[in-house]
């Protein structure tokens, strides 16, 4: 009877943890393009390699201190800090860890942005932003 009521617990203060907005950001964390690099000239589909530092890169899901994962803004604004990263065309995420894709762009400019997500798919603190870059498809 112990284990059912101590999971349970355990569960409610995981849940609780993951208030949006509530991971601390590391300090001296950073996003970034390691390509494209802003103003590029690029053919679909575009290989895009995710750059971090200041902190690790996990899994969605995955509670460790210090960590996050990717996500990948197509011709969108930042979302509300506050609340869970919408998934859509527009924003892609990469829960299992990844740090790099694939991404299929028609022709023409686009822009792309990276955002960093704690463990629930939530901006930490300070969201971990990149800068905006566009790129031009052929």
């Amino acid at each position: 009877m112990r284990k059912p009521i101590v999971a349970a617990l355990s569960a409610a203060l995981i849940a609780g943890a993951a208030q949006a907005g509530d991971t601390p950001t590391p300090e001296g964390a950073k996003v970034y393009f390691i390509s494209p690099q802003d103003g590029a000239e690029v053919s679909s589909p575009v290989k895009v390699v995710f750059g971090l530092t200041g902190m690790g890169v996990a899994p969605a899901g995955t509670v460790n201190d210090k960590t996050g994962h990717h996500h990948l803004i197509i011709d969108a604004d930042l979302p509300d800090p506050d609340l869970p990263i919408p998934v859509s065309e527009n924003y892609r995420h990469f829960g299992g860890g990844q740090t790099e894709t694939m991404v299929k762009l028609a022709p023409g400019k686009h822009t792309l942005q990276l955002l960093v997500g704690d463990f629930k798919h939530v901006p930490h603190t300070e969201p971990v932003a990149s800068k905006r870059i566009t790129v031009t498809v052929k």
